[in-house]
């Protein structure tokens, strides 16, 4: 169980620059001869100074040991287990509780063979974690392939021409093994792609960096509202509400006179902006961009927000609280008696402790909301808006102490709003399952299922409102007042809206948070009309796992896409999407239905949908080691973002290219943007180079 939630903790202290892997291991494999039948077997791990890898002698519940597997073969056989050299250093980890040993700098594992001759190539692989004092990096996998010992320049002379090709033909075999590449086609394609970006360089230093700053621009501007709203959300908290009469009347009494109450207060408020902007700067400096993207496509961490959601849900439904030790809150609230600004700064830690039961949920959702949005300063901008709709009230009041008669005077409507929040979270919660089921095709909540969930949640939220189903901490009314009905039909209005998607309505408000209309069994909306240079779905690769939205024919491989587009003598419009991508269910829902762009779709271009985080693992033929990451391909999802990766330097979707068949850039690509008119112009363009033969 421990070393299951220690791999989840993996998972918020990933770092990876931006623009480069971040590899602190380097291993080296070789092999030495030690008799006619016996071999030694030789894997050296290079370490960066500050890191360190564990040893294979790691207790249950401990991190991720260092592990070998050897691939079973009749030319040898295994004699004992790899041994570790130098001693490794012993330190007793309190995450932990036990005594952890780990190498520095550089460690030797050796694993002794038989052989049946001294000639043999051994494959296998490695398992290692690397972690430094502040992060780690996931566990990774390596596989390696070990030739037997190069003979002497004199034992060469000696070889038989048949020893010689043996030779080659284990060396050929090896390299094939270490550095596994795409097909043919694929290597031509990508080539096509790298070449014909280097070929564009001004235009993606010009054109192409502001599209992508817009988009991340929209992005992190939705990260802060949403921020903002949920700080607005948590000063209505029942732990936080009737603690302004009493912070604002300490400014009043204890600084003396208005003028320092005031700068007492505004040095408060921005006491509390540094802590939550604090708590989103570690989330940033740990995480990097292409590590946030990966994260927020992988099962464990979708499934582990799903779960943490639920628990925040549960705990404001009333079954629990959430909270910080006693002892640490008591401490905070010592050091807040001193004087001057280190006082005020410790008051905003204590609040900030002490209203952690009500905030602690809703800074996790925007947490967890920013890091799937894989943007770089996500997490501290939405701490940003956080911590800004929370200081500005307590600040405001100080100066204007005469709005306190204003304010509602605490009662059960705090606890209402509490339990609005759960039901919210709760709805969320399946949006993180939802991504897991999209991603390994399990076909469990699909979006009909989707619905009836999120139907039966605000069906009950909305009797909850009215008064019909009562939890234990809400207080007794005898009448719903005006503000609650209001909510009430609210909620019921949505909830009536959500009904015809049972049907397959297209429900475009909500569109990006729900699975894909091809998910849904039952649907009486949705018209397909094949454009008259539609190719048949025969033969058609992965056509069973993926559908395009609005009718659109797609293709979902590269290469055939590419082949097609050559026959039919059009450009090709490349789609980098995910199914965990909300930005590109709402480009689908909001752009790409608009009737202009759907011709152009249709009519104009073969469009060629690469899922980057699709799970459907590639036949062994077509798995290969990436040249730009070093690491081993095994989905398509993972094929995809290495062609992403590879041939344009980016990693985030959606991201729309438009290419020749023969794969050569026509235009900047364009990333996120929901201004419908510069997407079409973004077409056309493409469509006029290309008539132009324009390259």
């Amino acid at each position: 169980m421990k070393r299951s939630l220690y791999v989840f903790l993996l998972l918020f202290t990933l770092q990876a620059a931006q623009a480069q892997i971040l590899a602190p291991v380097k291993w080296h494999y070789s092999a030495e001869q030690i008799s006619a039948t016996e071999a030694k077997l030789v894997l050296k791990a290079k370490i960066e100074k500050g890191w360190h890898i564990y040893s294979q002698y790691i207790k249950e519940g401990g991190p991720i040991p260092t592990s070998f597997k050897f691939t079973p073969s009749k030319a040898y056989s295994l004699i004992g287990k790899p041994t570790e050299s130098p001693k490794p250093t012993s330190v007793f980890e309190k995450t932990f509780n036990m005594q952890i040993l780990w190498f520095e700098n550089e460690v030797t594992f050796t694993q002794l063979i038989k052989t049946k001759s001294n000639k043999f190539a051994v494959e296998g692989s490695l398992e290692f974690m690397v972690c430094n004092n502040t992060q780690c990096l996931p566990p990774e996998e390596l596989a390696f392939t070990i030739a037997s010992p190069q003979p002497s320049p004199e034992e060469r002379g000696k070889t038989t021409p048949l020893q010689s090709a043996t030779k080659k033909k284990i060396a050929s075999q090896s390299d094939s093994i270490a550095s596994a590449q795409p097909s043919p086609e694929e290597r031509g394609a990508i080539t096509s792609l790298q070449s014909s970006t280097k070929r564009e360089t001004t235009i993606r230093s010009g054109s192409l960096s502001r599209g992508e700053s817009r988009g991340e621009a929209s992005s992190l501007l939705t990260i802060f509202l949403a921020g903002f709203l949920g700080g607005l959300a948590a000063f209505f908290m029942p732990c936080i509400y009737p603690m302004i009469p009493l912070t604002v009347s300490f400014f009043t009494k204890k600084s003396g006179s208005r003028a320092k109450g005031i700068e007492h207060a505004i040095i408060y408020g921005l006491s509390i902006i540094l802590i939550y902007v604090a708590l989103g700067l570690l989330i940033t400096l740990i995480f990097g961009a292409s590590a946030l993207n990966e994260a927020a496509s992988s099962a464990t961490f979708n499934l582990l927000f799903f779960v943490i959601l639920i628990v925040f849900a549960i705990s404001f439904l009333g079954a629990f609280e959430i909270t910080l030790p006693s002892s640490l809150v008591n401490q905070m609230d010592k050091k807040s008696n001193k004087s001057g600004v280190v006082g005020l700064f410790f008051m905003a830690f204590t609040l900030a402790l002490v209203s952690f039961s009500c905030t602690g949920p809703i800074i996790g959702t925007l947490l967890v909301d920013a890091v799937s949005k894989g943007a770089y300063l996500g997490p501290a901008i939405g701490m940003l808006g956080f911590s800004s709709a929370l200081a500005i009230p307590f600040t405001l009041f100080a100066i204007f102490p005469s709005w306190l008669k204003e304010m509602p005077k605490s009662g059960g409507w705090l606890n209402t709003l509490k339990v609005s929040l759960g039901f919210l979270e709760l709805a969320l919660a399946f949006k993180f399952l939802s991504n897991v089921d999209l991603a390994y095709h399990w076909h469990i909540v699909n979006r009909d299922i989707f619905l009836v969930i999120w139907i039966s949640i605000f069906t009950v939220f909305a009797l909850y409102l009215l008064g019909k189903i009562r939890l234990e901490n809400d207080s007794e009314f005898s009448f719903v007042s005006l503000p609650r009905l209001f909510f009430a039909m609210l909620v019921f209005g949505f909830t009536i809206y959500m009904v015809p998607g049972l049907w397959g309505a297209p429900l475009q408000a909500i569109s990006a948070w729900l699975p894909p209309s091809s998910t849904q069994p039952f649907d009486l909306y949705t018209r397909c009309e094949p454009s008259a240079t539609s190719p048949q779905t025969n033969g058609k690769k992965y056509v069973s796992l993926f559908h395009a939205p609005h009718g659109l024919d797609a293709y979902y491989d590269y290469e055939q896409g590419l082949a097609f587009a050559k026959k039919v003598n059009k450009p090709v419009l490349l789609d980098f999407t995910g199914w965990s991508c909300t930005n590109c269910r709402k480009m689908e829902a909001s752009v790409w239905s608009d009737p202009q762009v759907l011709q152009k779709l249709k009519q104009d271009y073969v469009l060629i949908s690469l899922y980057v985080d699709d799970k459907t693992e590639l036949p062994k033929n077509e798995q290969y080691i990436s040249k730009f990451s070093a690491k081993e391909i095994k989905t398509l999802g993972q094929k995809w973002s290495d062609l992403q990766a590879s041939g344009f330097g980016t990693n985030s979707q959606p991201y729309y290219i438009l290419v020749n068949p023969e794969g050569q850039l026509l235009v900047p690509p364009q990333a996120f943007d929901l201004d419908i008119n510069k997407y079409i112009q973004f077409l056309d363009k493409g469509t006029e180079v290309f008539n132009n033969k324009k390259i």
